[in-house]
């Protein structure tokens, strides 16, 4: 369930209480009277089934709320009511499978803004990605996986992309480049300490990797991996039941690749600069096509379940 707490300007409450009425999944409205003082209006609560959710968020949208008053919405954790469960039985669909894209719009576009915690991590993961190639040391790999936050990006893409928002999609483009470039530099510049001190050599990278020579070497298997993770991630992003993205990437190698690719330039290692690269390029619009194809089926079944009639009561 979700909880919606609205500010209406006075001429607006009715069409409101209208709206929420008529929704199928709702209950449980209040109607405070002159209680918003910034701005001044009505307060409007109501608990809707997540499924019906979108619906209800749109037609609030269509009356001019988000311009005229405020529109904020809760998830509920728990709510002990016999109406909340008639509510949710009554709304098309499962609370599971829904989208709601105007959550899914902020989200993205929260995560996929280029700001310095942003670079710091993925600068931070690709320098541990580099110290896991020139080791040949799989744990290192996978946590550089875990703490790199390219997804949020990539994410806001597909999102931009099925939503046709063009702002959302050049600010993840930007994150995305900006942050793998700004990544890569400053781990060339470590690399080049790192062999200063003795800590990299030439010899550790050109050498057999058994646990980490799959990051330069591209074939169909990674871009299909790279489709599996994308599909993975997006359905966590915009599921009920999934939580943070938190290394949803696990089995695709962007940020080891990106650093691979870093140390192999330090090393003047064209070959395996040039296949990290064409790893890096090929997982991402593996990520990027697979999201984009999942958000869309996503779409498509949940207009298809919206058009079934609702179960009798």
């Amino acid at each position: 369930m979700l909880h919606l707490r609205l500010i209406t300007p006075s001429d607006t409450t009715d069409d409101v209480v209208r709206l929420i009425e008529k929704t199928i999944g709702t209950t449980h409205l209040v109607v405070v009277p002159g209680a918003a003082r910034n701005p001044v209006g009505d307060v409007v609560m109501c608990d809707v089934a997540r499924e019906a959710g979108d619906e209800l968020l749109t037609g609030l949208q269509e009356l001019g709320l988000d311009r005229t008053g405020s529109i904020a919405v809760e998830n509920i954790d728990l709510s002990l009511s016999e109406r909340a469960g008639k509510a949710e039985a009554e709304a098309p669909g499962e609370g599971a499978d829904a989208v709601l894209w105007e959550h899914l719009t902020d989200a993205t576009h929260e995560e996929s803004t280029l700001s310095f915690t942003y670079i710091t991590f993925i600068t931070l993961a690709t320098m541990i990605a580099a110290c896991g190639v020139v080791l040949d040391n799989a744990i290192l790999i996978v946590g550089a996986m875990a703490v790199g936050p390219e997804f949020g990006p990539l994410a806001g893409i597909c999102t931009a992309v099925v939503q046709r928002a063009p702002r959302l999609a050049l600010r993840s483009l930007t994150a995305l480049l900006v942050g793998f470039a700004a990544a890569m530099a400053v781990t060339a510049g470590f690399s080049l300490f790192m062999d200063a001190v003795g800590l990299f050599t030439r010899a550790q990278l050109e050498a057999d990797r058994p646990n980490t020579g799959f990051i330069y070497a591209p074939d169909w298997f990674s871009f299909v991996v790279a489709l599996l993770a994308g599909a993975a991630g997006t359905l966590s992003l915009t599921s009920a039941k999934s939580g943070a993205l938190v290394g949803v990437a696990i089995s695709v190698t962007t940020v080891p690749a990106a650093a691979n690719a870093a140390v192999a330039l330090v090393y003047s290692d064209t070959n395996q600069a040039g296949r990290s690269s064409e790893q890096l390029l090929l997982n991402l619009f593996g990520i990027v096509l697979a999201g984009i194809c999942t958000l869309l089926v996503q779409k498509w079944v949940w207009r298809k379940a919206n058009r079934r009639p609702a179960p009798a009561a």
